[in-house]
């Protein structure tokens, strides 16, 4: 008796270790990962009196850049303070980017309308990403550009894909600019709310703030229409300006002292920034954040209102990469990722009885599923947890044509299962449930 409960319990065991490994399995296969970054370039391309060929020399920076990206390695990056020149934007893309056995990111099509002599970019890994169209939001100052990229799903051929919009700005700078800013930010979105207000958006860029109490911060996070409403993906609101509380948030600046082009003054400035959309946050339109992934690169927490290379050690990240880091801006860059499904749920499961399924991701109360079928028939509705234990069982009885089915999972604590249905011939499909 006490060998079979022991036989038992190890072909128990046996199971649920195979479930949990197929399970890592489907989730590898059916997610992708978009690592973004937005950087503020300083002055890239752009010859001023102050920021020279000498103290700020393009073939230079490029080393210093790529250092930075072999590091990061984006699938979506923005950058601010690019010089206006066409010729500049592709000398980023073929001397930086496209290098060294890299040849997959391309660069957005260039529009201008604000008399600025800095200007922004989008550069994309194409490999994952297609730009869809660049459109100006608004040109106060300077250009607002807004770019959307779509996904390249698995079943992008059948007309799945989930997009992702960058907005990128560079607000004025300055103590005294903030009506100015506020203003930018407002027109951006009132254009994107005429645009498309209910999609995944990246509010993303040197927006030069100093609190969240600003006017263009409030118009982020709490504009009159909730679905283009922001937020931060580390919840840091406050007074961030040398405030030594928000020190591991802190992107400016790099220097204490100058050669004449970066700025002076130490890390005690929260300037850049990547919000994200409620559709973003709740991963309601197939893209996800990936919580904890937000970072001000190179930032350690420990360079309060000091060089980002001056004592403690800083390392947070390689020190090649903090050498390039110091060298080519007076501005960290700032990184977050994202994930979505490689298969975005058309066309889940064909079989004789069942043509088409899909599951509404994420959910709260209730799991909902869309069929499409045949003829009419039965089928089994099952709900796993990641260690393979059956949490609930339903016997289905369809129609011909299309089912929605809703089931309530408010029994179940917020987290990913695996739902499988199981026709009449016995094929059955594992589908992702994410219970937020």
């Amino acid at each position: 008796m006490v060998f079979n409960k022991v036989l038992i319990n190890s072909i128990v065991m046996r199971n649920v270790f195979v479930f949990i490994i197929l399970f890592h399995v489907f989730l590898a296969k059916s997610q992708d990962t978009i690592t973004v970054v937005h950087y503020n370039l300083l002055n890239y391309g752009n010859i001023t009196s102050y920021c020279t060929t000498v103290n700020n020399n393009i073939n230079e920076k490029d080393g210093y850049i790529k250092t930075i990206i072999d590091y990061l390695k984006p699938d979506i990056f923005t950058v601010n303070e690019l010089g206006k020149s066409q010729s500049v934007h592709q000398h980023l893309l073929d001397q930086v980017l496209n290098t060294e056995g890299v040849d997959y990111y391309r660069k957005a099509d260039f529009l201008k309308i604000a008399d600025s002599y800095l200007v922004n970019m989008l550069y994309y890994n194409s490999e994952k990403l297609q730009l869809h169209s660049h459109v100006i939001a608004q040109s106060l100052i300077r250009d607002v550009d807004v770019y959307k990229l779509y996904y390249k799903s698995d079943d992008l051929a059948a007309g799945d894909t989930a997009f992702i919009i960058c907005v990128v700005s560079h607000l004025k700078a300055g103590n005294d600019d903030e009506a100015l800013r506020t203003s930018m930010a407002q027109n951006t979105m009132e254009f994107l709310d005429n645009y498309d207000d209910d999609n995944n958006y990246l509010m993303m860029g040197d927006f030069n703030l100093y609190s969240h109490l600003e006017g263009a911060y409030q118009a982020y996070l709490n504009y009159e229409n909730a679905n283009l409403r922001f937020n931060d993906p580390v919840d840091q609101y406050g007074n961030w300006h040398n405030n030594s509380y928000y020190s591991d948030y802190h992107t400016q600046s790099t220097h204490t002292s100058s050669n004449g082009c970066a700025s002076t003054g130490g890390m005690d400035d929260r300037f850049d920034f990547i919000l994200i959309s409620n559709s973003i946050k709740d991963g309601t339109k197939d893209v996800h954040y990936i919580e904890d992934s937000y970072w001000a690169v190179g930032q350690d927490g420990q360079h309060f209102n000091q060089a980002l290379n001056s004592s403690p050690t800083n390392t947070s990240v390689p020190e090649d990469v903090l050498n390039a880091l110091y060298n080519n801006s007076d501005h960290l860059p700032v990184i977050m990722k994202l994930y979505t499904d490689k298969t975005l749920g058309i066309d889940e499961l064909k079989t004789d009885l069942i043509s088409q399924i899909s599951l509404i991701n994420p959910t709260k109360n209730n799991l909902n599923l869309n069929m499409q079928l045949k003829n009419q028939g039965t089928a089994r509705l099952e709900i796993f947890n990641v260690y393979g234990h059956l949490l609930m069982t339903r016997k289905l009885h369809l129609h011909m044509g299309e089912n929605h089915i809703s089931e309530s999972i408010v029994f179940l604590q917020p987290g990913m299962f695996i739902v499988r249905i199981t026709d009449q011939q016995s094929n059955a499909v594992s589908l992702k449930l994410i219970k937020n």
